[in-house]
């Protein structure tokens, strides 16, 4: 008895630390190094963050076709893309969501809004739903600003793009612009973390 009760214990302390094999990670926190990936993007090309030499750091952007909060955020998404892009910040966009559950969100419809708004960016698809568990997305849009260091690619900002997802006119706070105007500055980010504004991940069971 005494036996079995110290296993239990110690599978209790197991799942409280690791969770379930079906439970999202947390993902990674701020100065956390972030490890690379390869995703098939629209068109079936595989894209890492090894493949940008020359970028300083990266915004990989969960998002999708279907979220309001994503659509309303995709005009400030592509202008993030061409102010920072060329600064050696480009913008990575991953689609999480399960085409099963949500089927809008599948390659030819990401295609289709790809081509439909313009998109200046590599839009992604996380096929076997590994990725934002490993980095703790839970919303479409979710932003995580990784620099580029020697040592690799530290998370320097988690959440949200701005403080009005609704209004980009009415916007008072760009939390991504102003981390990412200090990460280059060399500066200390304002505010690391946001709490992220969105729709639940469409993930299978």
């Amino acid at each position: 008895m005494k036996y079995l009760l110290a296993n239990l214990v110690l599978l209790a302390s197991f799942l409280s630390h690791n969770g379930t094999l079906k439970e999202i990670d947390k993902g990674y926190g701020i100065g956390d190094y972030a490890t690379d990936f390869s995703l098939p993007d629209i068109n079936g090309k595989k894209v890492s963050l090894a493949d940008f030499k020359d970028a300083k750091g990266y915004l990989v952007i969960f998002t999708c076709n279907t979220c309001p909060y994503s659509i309303a955020y995709e005009d400030r998404i592509i202008a993030l893309d061409k102010k920072y892009k060329t600064k050696g910040v480009p913008v990575i966009a991953i689609n999480p969501n399960d085409p099963d559950l949500q089927p809008a969100d599948d390659v030819q419809h990401m295609k289709k809004r790809a081509m439909e708004k313009g998109f200046t960016f590599p839009y992604l698809v996380d096929e076997k739903q590994e990725i934002f568990p490993q980095y703790g997305a839970t919303k479409t849009p979710h932003v995580y600003l990784l620099e580029k260091t020697k040592n690799g690619n530290v998370v320097r900002y988690i959440g949200t793009i701005d403080d009005n997802y609704s209004d980009a006119s009415s916007v008072k706070t760009r939390y991504v612009e102003n981390a990412v105007d200090a990460m280059l500055s060399g500066e200390e980010i304002p505010l690391t973390t946001t709490r992220a504004i969105g729709c639940s991940i469409k993930s299978r069971k």
